[in-house]
């Protein structure tokens, strides 16, 4: 057998066992930012869907695995976004805020709370279901929550 027909039938066989994307069975809560990445996502799955389309099919099998499996995603996310709006001045840490708070150890932080699509805790912002959200959540300025074990306290809400 020729090798060009084994490595057809494995990348046919990839694309066939791709996955989905696992979609989490928390509400999908954004904010407008994060509606405006969903719109963005899903512009994009359709125009990569679209494209593999053009494409041969046949030649390229996981393009339009990824294509299919990205859009029905996005779909899906954009479907069950439930957008909520900002408060303008926040009295205690709620989804959609920007928390500020000092560590045991003398670190501040500051982190804004945020859908699970548009968690980046490396760019300051973490998901509304991460353990340090669910444990911020409702605490007034000045109150004291217990993250990973260590206490916290929130200086700021914004």
């Amino acid at each position: 057998m020729s090798v060009a027909f084994t490595r057809e039938n494995d990348l046919e066989a990839t694309a066939a066992d791709l996955p989905d994307r696992p979609i989490s069975p928390h509400p999908n809560l954004v904010t407008s930012a994060g509606m405006a990445a969903l719109d963005a996502a899903l512009g994009e799955a359709r125009a990569a869907y679209a494209q593999a389309q053009i494409g041969d099919v046949q030649a390229d099998r996981m393009a339009m695995a990824r294509a299919t499996r990205d859009l029905r995603y996005y779909s899906a996310r954009r479907a069950s976004a439930q957008l909520v709006e900002a408060v303008a001045h926040p009295r205690s840490v709620q989804f959609g805020t920007t928390v500020t708070i000092d560590r045991e150890d003398g670190r501040r932080q500051v982190f804004r709370i945020v859908g699970e699509d548009e968690a980046d805790p490396a760019k300051g912002s973490v998901s509304y279901v991460s353990p340090l959200a669910k444990a911020l959540m409702s605490k007034l300025v000045g109150d004291v929550a217990l993250v990973a074990g260590r206490e916290v306290e929130v200086l700021e809400i914004a």
